[in-house]
């Protein structure tokens, strides 16, 4: 366990997030690790190994072990409100649930009758709407998927509704969706735009923030440029503090774009969760799993 190191621009870091942390390297042996959920029930982390093709499960007692492999080449990772596993499918193009018997069943793959591109990353509303992105990456080659031409032209963010089985596109307006997360009241919905992945001129690499209204998404705004690098995955606390991932670790801010601060891992982050409370997250980079603690 080291001392975590961090760069502070605000003083209401110190009070919104800590003084000091503490970070530990959990796991190093992935090839690209993403898709960190916490599950309260089992005080369990499970996160994904895109390219490895593979999930694992991390707890205190037992540390790090398979959860599933082959994964369907598995990416982002949330919790339904009944403790199911909603995991993002690259290689069923799709959104699966895994129950609490660890049965699996493919809950939506198609949007008129058309297959979705790779869905990236989920969260789940309190009204059990499930919101997840579709960029290409798991279609543009084998490498975190199956290489296949887009059915669909563009990359959206859906919501879903599994009472109904009703899909819908509640955006249009982001070129390359990634990370998404809820404000703290649910009113506004924050995604990740990293067109830059591809376009590397003119692509943006930005948090945009939406007003939302039923199941529709309107009045983008831009919250802030993230660099170095992209921004990936990221959650959102009660305060309305975003931990988002980026090139060289964390970016702490606050969701009017204010930078609060950083937290360096020297290592490309793909994502993050809270872990039993908001002082924890645990943090995919790269390779590895991390445990980043705030006092």
């Amino acid at each position: 366990m080291l001392s975590a190191k961090l760069e502070v621009y605000d003083p209401r870091f110190y009070q919104l997030v800590g003084a000091e942390a503490t970070l530990e390297e959990l796991f190093d042996k992935a090839i690209w690790a993403e898709g960190p959920t916490w599950l309260h029930e089992q005080q369990a982390v499970i996160f994904s190994d895109v390219k490895g093709n593979t999930m694992y499960r991390w707890t205190e007692q037992q540390g790090t072990a398979v959860f599933r492999q082959p994964s369907q080449f598995a990416n982002g990772n949330t919790v339904d409100a009944k403790g199911n596993l909603i995991t993002c499918e690259h290689g069923r193009r799709g959104i699966s649930v895994t129950d609490r018997d660890n049965n699996v069943r493919l809950l939506v793959d198609k949007i008129d009758g058309k297959q979705l591109n790779s869905p990236n990353d989920v969260v789940v509303k309190s009204d059990g709407t499930i919101w997840f992105t579709d960029p290409p990456y798991g279609i543009l080659s084998d490498a975190e998927g199956k290489k296949s031409p887009s059915e669909i032209i563009g990359c959206y963010v859906y919501c879903y509704d599994p009472k109904t089985d009703e899909i819908n596109i509640a955006t249009f307006h982001v070129m390359r969706p990634n990370g998404l997360a809820f404000s703290a009241d649910e009113r506004q919905l924050v995604v990740a735009d990293m067109s830059s992945v591809e376009f590397k001129t003119a692509g943006l690499h930005h948090l945009v923030v939406f007003d939302v209204e039923g199941k529709q998404l309107h009045n983008r705004k831009t919250i802030a440029e993230i660099t170095p690098g992209i921004p990936d995955g990221f959650c959102i606390d009660k305060n309305n503090v975003i931990y988002c991932s980026c090139e060289t670790g964390l970016l702490i801010l606050l969701i009017d774009g204010t930078l609060l601060g950083r937290v360096l891992l020297d290592k490309t982050t793909s994502n993050c969760t809270f872990g039993s409370d908001q002082k924890t997250l645990f943090i995919t980079a790269t390779n590895s799993l991390y445990r980043l603690t705030f006092k």
